[in-house]
């Protein structure tokens, strides 16, 4: 069909002849480097291999015909082979599935519109070469040709790659290997005159897309144009029947949705371009014509010598492009995200594997397979804040959300944190804690932890956890390689987590280690504690809790109020020492971690007090939660989202904190 708005006359004449000539240049390419066959018989002169780059490549659009199913996209390349695949990303380079990479793969390349690899990948993938001569490339036929190949991009749905139309009728013997091979409707100089059946030959290859000149937007009063080329006889492969539009916005994430209606099945080359995205479709019939979409993108199409070529115009949106048979339609969703200072929503269609969303009206569920993911508690560099999001990107996390409370001026927490075994914040030994255990269970609870050290001595108790030293007290401090512990007159011994001695001991002021235990106090107060290195020490972490087996836990936060216990509401503000009148219990924006049917769950609530938090909570089958730090700090964050811009449950950007709890996927390596 025809829409949009049109292009003046007195312009068309020019408009034609820029792209006449642009497409004979771009059609000329590089040097070819060797003809090619496939099974015997001779290709067309664009599936020839090119040298570029050093390396002798072929165009990713010919690979079908090899028995290659592809994802042709130079932001996520696949190439696929029985159980063989090659992946390649800008930044990441080549990866391999089902098989290792030994050696270097050259990048692809972008030549004459058309994305190359290396010949180097089809051997690795398996392609079989029959002929290496210097003037012919031969391959094997291939078994079977993919025609429908799916290869999904992560995290994202499945999308068919489009293979080259159908070959035609070849000649009987191999052309010369320096001649093109002829028109698919040419008959072949060679051929039988009364051959028994007709024999396809390979295609005429897909031409690079031609660089479309600017059209300015006319008047909306002014007709609809006629075609941009009406004189131009194009090889008619298919017509382009209709174009239609859809946009919808989740919160301020705008999807467009541009379909393109064929008449049959065709093959495209995509051209990623600087605000935007072209396609070329050879062999196809189409009113040239533009229009601005609902959202302000602008959709140009435009007849050419030999095709369609259309071109997408974005405000900084990204474009992915895929097919659909039955009928045959080309797609392109693009995404944008229209305002940033709203966080981006949650797209409940492209989770990640073993997350499960869920939401009964202001209340939002993220649960996650524990065995698939491992909770953690992370935390900032001592004294600095973060946002989740960067909290859980530093630990290669795919959730998180906000931690317990702290203070806001010097960014330290104010309640319990422990890490990796490692109790960094002090207990306030009143608040409800979660903790986690190596295997991943979420412990509930009020545990008390301490240190106790225990030797030849006895055992002491250490009073507080923090750096800075207090002449009447035995302090702990986990060092970070940046922060000062101990003091004048003050003995300072060092310990690494495990070890039965002591490191090192230390008068004065000392830079502790990172991961190394601390422990500072006056000698004159405790004369019964070594003070010399190699003495025997035994450092445990005493959790003093009989409401669950916070024996085993390696990580705990403590924040509060507990929310809900076996299933049913357990507020009791009076215990944990909450002021029911102050600001932390008023109603406001809600974040908590809880289990729901065994699997740790974050939760959010748009906005009430603790008390509707809670109903909410066990009104949607939450066995047990503990509420975070809510209020500007509530945030619940999921990697991916619309276009990999990350999805948040909050409506509302959120402060930076000192800590989270992320979900790790089980198999990342390194813990913080």
């Amino acid at each position: 069909m025809k829409f949009g708005q049109s292009v003046k006359r007195n312009g068309a004449a020019a408009a034609v002849g820029r792209l006449l000539l642009i497409g004979v240049g771009l059609l000329a390419g590089t040097a070819l480097a060797r003809p090619t066959a496939i099974g015997g018989l001779r290709q067309s002169a664009g599936v020839d291999s090119r040298t570029l780059g050093g390396a002798e490549m072929l165009a990713v659009w010919t690979l079908p015909r090899l028995g290659v199913a592809v994802r042709n996209d130079p932001l996520d390349l696949r190439l696929l082979l029985g159980k063989r695949e090659l992946r390649y990303a800008p930044g990441r380079g080549w990866t391999a599935l089902g098989f290792t990479l030994s050696g270097t793969l050259p990048a692809p390349v972008t030549e004459g519109g058309s994305l190359h690899v290396p010949l180097r990948a089809l051997e690795l993938l398996g392609v079989r070469v029959l002929t290496d001569t210097p003037g012919l490339l031969g391959f094997a036929a291939p078994t079977s040709v993919p025609t429908a190949t799916l290869l999904p991009s992560d995290g994202g749905p499945e999308r068919p790659v489009v293979r080259p139309p159908a070959a035609s009728a070849p000649s009987a013997a191999p052309a010369p290997v320096s001649a093109p091979a002829p028109p698919a409707s040419a008959p072949s100089p060679a051929a039988s005159p009364t051959p028994a059946a007709p024999v396809p030959t390979a295609p005429t290859p897909a031409p690079p897309l031609p660089v479309l000149p600017p059209v300015p937007a006319p008047p909306s009063q002014t007709p609809t144009p006629p075609p941009l080329l009406p004189s131009l006889s194009v090889p008619r492969v298919a017509n382009l029947d209709t174009v239609r539009v859809s946009r919808t916005l989740y919160r301020t994430v705008e999807v467009q949705r541009v379909v393109l209606d064929l008449s049959a099945p065709v093959a495209q080359t995509v051209s990623r371009e600087t605000g935007g995205l072209g396609v070329f479709l050879p062999g196809v019939t189409v009113t040239g014509s533009q229009q601005t979409l609902p959202g302000g993108d602008v959709l140009t199409l435009a007849q050419t010598a030999t095709g369609a070529a259309l071109r997408l115009t974005t405000r900084g949106g990204r474009s992915e492009i895929f097919t659909l048979d039955e009928p045959f339609r080309v797609v392109i969703d693009t995404t944008t995200y229209t305002d940033a200072s709203v966080p981006p929503p949650l797209n409940p269609d492209a989770l990640p594997p073993g997350v499960t969303y869920h939401n009964r009206g202001l209340l939002h569920l993220l649960s996650f397979d524990p065995a698939l993911f491992q909770p953690r508690v992370i935390s900032a560099p001592l004294g600095r804040s973060l946002a989740v999001a960067d909290l859980v990107k530093s630990v290669g996390g795919v959730a998180g959300v906000n931690g317990g409370y702290f203070d806001p001026r010097s960014g330290l927490p104010v309640d319990l944190v422990a890490t990796n075994g490692l109790m960094t914040a002090g207990s306030l030994e009143k608040r409800a804690t979660v903790g986690f255990t190596a295997g991943g269970e979420a412990l509930f609870g009020y545990p008390r932890p301490r240190y106790v050290l225990s030797g030849a001595f006895g055992s002491v108790t250490v009073n507080s956890v923090r750096a800075a030293p207090n002449a009447a007290l035995l302090t702990a401090f986990v060092g970070d390689g940046r922060t000062v512990v101990g003091g004048t007159g003050l003995t300072t011994l060092l310990l690494a987590p495990g070890s039965p001695s002591v490191t090192r001991a230390v008068t004065g002021t000392i830079i502790a280690p990172a991961r190394t235990l601390a422990f500072t106090f006056d000698p004159a107060r405790f004369p019964a504690l070594p003070q010399a290195a190699g003495a025997a020490v035994q450092v445990t972490l005493n959790w003093q809790a009989t409401d669950a087996p916070w024996a085993n836990a390696l990580d705990a936060l403590s924040a509060g109020p507990l929310l809900v216990q076996g299933g049913r509401v357990a507020l009791d503000p009076r215990r944990e020492g909450f002021n029911t009148a102050a600001g932390v219990w008023r109603a406001t924006r809600q974040s908590a971690l809880g289990t729901v049917g065994g699997q740790p769950t974050i939760a959010y609530f748009e906005h009430g007090t603790p008390e509707a938090f809670a109903a909410a909570l066990a009104g949607a089958g939450v066995r047990d939660a503990v509420r975070m730090d809510s209020g500007s700090s509530a945030t619940a964050y999921l990697q991916g989202g619309y276009a990999g811009l990350g999805a948040y449950l909050n409506t509302v950007w959120s402060q930076p904190v000192p800590n989270a709890i992320v979900f790790v996927p089980r198999g990342v390596a390194g813990r913080k």
